[in-house]
C-alpha cells in the first residue's frame, strides 16, 4: 500500500464505520483518490455471461448503492462495478449503528437494510452515463414493507433495462426479515419466472447466501438451470459466527463479510459448480483479500471475482495489485487467459 494509501485507511479508521464510508465517497467523488497507473494485461481479459471484462475483479454491491461514483471506481481498475442494491421506493434501512469493523479477524459486520434513495434516484445516475466506458451492474432488493416482493424486483428490472450491462437478483440479504425465504424452491421458481419473463437485453443473475443446507443448493441449483438465469452470484454475508473471531463486536447482528467468510463461500462455491457443471457461470465473492484469494475462487469455479469489505483494511490500491499478481500467478501456471483456469481445483 502507497504512503497515501495508508494514511487514508487510517484517517478513515478513525471514524465510525458508516462515517467512513461516507466520508470516502466523498473523497472519490471529489477526485481525491488518485487512481493508480493500470496497464492492462490481455491474460486477464475473459467474460462472464456473454460480457467482455478488461479483467476479472468486479466490486461487489453494497458499497456504492446509489450509483454516485461508479466511474471513479472503474478507474481504481475493477473489471466491472456492481451498484445497489436499489429498492423501488427509497428507504431508511435500519437503526443506527448498524455497521462494524471487526479489525482483528478482518471482517465486517452490516444490518444496513438495504437503505438507499429508491429507483427514480438511480435511474438519473445511470441514464446520465450513457455511452461511458466500462461494464456496470445494478443489485436489485424488495423494499421492507412491500406487499409483493417478487414485483419489486420485477419492477425494477423493467424500469432500468438499457442502462446497465447486468441485473443480480439479491435475495440473500440477512437484513430484510423473510427475504432469505425466497431462495425455498417454490418461492424460487415462482421469482425467477416473473423475472426472466420481464427480463430485457442484459444478463440476469443471482445472488445467494452462504448459510445454504446440501438440499437448498441442489433446489437452486435445478431453478437456476430450469429459469436459464445467466449467472449465480456465490456468496452473500453470512449470519454464521465463527468461534475464531476475536472482536469485541462480534456477537452483533446482521452479515459477516470478509475473511472469515472465505472458506465457507469458497466451499459453497465449489459445491455450485460441481452441481452446475458449467451450465452456469458463477462468481466468486467473500474474503477476498489479495491475488492468492481471488485466484483461489477462480480456480474453485469462478469466471469472475467481486470485494468489498478487504478494502476497508487495504485501500483503493488493492485492486490494481490483485490484477497484477493474478496475471503473475496465471503466467507462473501455465495459462494463457482466466479462462483456462476456471474451476481447476474441481
Amino acid at each position: 500500500m502507497s504512503e497515501f494509501g495508508k494514511l487514508g485507511t487510517r484517517l478513515l479508521h478513525a471514524l465510525p464505520p458508516e462515517a467512513a464510508h461516507q466520508a470516502s465517497l466523498k473523497a472519490l467523488k471529489a477526485g481525491l483518490v488518485p487512481a493508480p497507473h493500470i496497464v492492462p494485461d490481455p491474460i486477464l481479459q475473459t467474460s462472464l455471461a456473454g460480457i467482455e471484462l478488461p479483467n476479472p475483479v468486479g466490486l461487489a454491491a453494497g458499497y456504492d448503492k446509489n450509483g454516485e461514483v461508479i466511474d471513479a471506481l472503474l478507474k481504481l481498475g475493477f473489471g466491472f462495478v456492481e451498484c445497489g442494491a436499489v429498492t423501488p421506493r427509497p428507504q431508511a434501512g435500519n437503526p443506527k449503528p448498524r455497521v462494524f469493523r471487526l479489525t482483528p479477524d478482518r471482517a465486517v459486520i452490516n444490518r444496513m437494510g438495504f437503505n438507499n434513495a429508491g429507483l427514480v434516484a438511480l435511474k438519473e445516475r445511470l441514464s446520465a452515463r450513457i455511452g461511458r466506458p466500462g461494464v456496470v451492474g445494478v443489485n436489485l432488493g424488495a423494499n421492507k414493507d412491500s406487499e409483493d416482493r417478487t414485483e419489486d424486483y420485477v419492477t425494477s428490472l423493467r424500469a432500468l433495462d438499457g442502462l446497465a450491462d447486468f441485473f443480480t437478483v439479491n435475495i440473500s440479504s440477512p437484513n430484510t426479515p423473510g427475504l432469505r425465504a425466497l431462495q425455498s424452491k417454490a418461492a424460487l421458481d415462482d421469482l425467477l419466472k416473473r423475472v426472466m419473463a420481464a427480463k430485457g437485453a442484459a444478463p440476469v443473475f443471482l445472488k445467494v447466501a452462504p448459510d445454504l443446507e446440501d438440499a437448498d443448493l441442489a433446489d437452486i441449483a435445478a431453478s437456476v438451470v430450469e429459469n436459464e438465469i445467466d449467472a449465480l452470484i456465490v456468496s452473500n454475508t453470512t449470519i454464521a459466527r465463527p468461534d475464531t473471531l476475536a472482536s469485541a463486536d462480534r456477537a452483533e447482528t446482521g452479515g459477516l463479510s470478509g475473511r472469515p467468510l472465505f472458506e465457507r463461500s469458497t466451499a459453497l462455491l465449489k459445491a455450485f459448480a460441481k452441481s452446475l457443471g458449467g451450465k452456469t457461470p458463477l462468481v466468486g465473492v467473500g474474503g477476498i483479500e489479495d491475488a492468492d484469494t481471488a485466484y483461489a475462487k477462480i480456480r474453485a469455479g469462478a469466471s469472475a471475482v467481486q470485494l468489498y469489505s478487504a478494502l476497508v483494511y487495504e485501500g483503493p490500491g488493492l485492486v490494481a495489485r490483485i490484477n497484477r499478481g493474478l496475471a503473475d500467478r496465471l503466467k507462473a501456471d501455465g495459462y494463457s487467459s482466466v479462462g483456462e483456469a476456471v474451476g481447476a481445483d474441481v
